[in-house]
């Protein structure tokens, strides 16, 4: 599934909202053609994300693992928004997203 921008951003002085969805195989969401930068962007999972099981303390390798659930997160750089994993094996998930920025 391709990025899909809602159709009606909100405008308020210079600044622009955006929303709109991702699917599980994206990677990163586009901005440039409706910003100039962006000030602030999330994005929220559809679902649960199955838990990581994580070793935790000063013990690391003696099979004390600890499952912990975490979720994709968003980093921003210019005008991307770049959805990310905590570990490389976790499964993406797909969901939605919404940025403020400058027209």
């Amino acid at each position: 599934m391709a990025v899909t921008i809602d159709p009606r951003p909100t405008y308020f002085g210079d600044r622009i909202v955006v929303t709109g969805s991702y699917g599980a195989t994206d990677t990163s969401i586009d901005l440039s053609d409706l910003m100039s930068s962006i000030d602030f962007a999330d994005i929220n999972p559809t679902s649960a994300m199955a838990p990581l099981n994580l070793e935790v303390g000063t013990d690391a390798g003696v099979g004390d693992a600890t499952p912990m659930t975490f979720r994709n997160f968003a980093t921003v750089s210019g005008t991307t928004i770049t959805i990310n994993k905590v570990e490389a094996t976790q499964t993406a998930i797909a969901g939605t997203f919404f940025a403020i920025g400058r027209r």
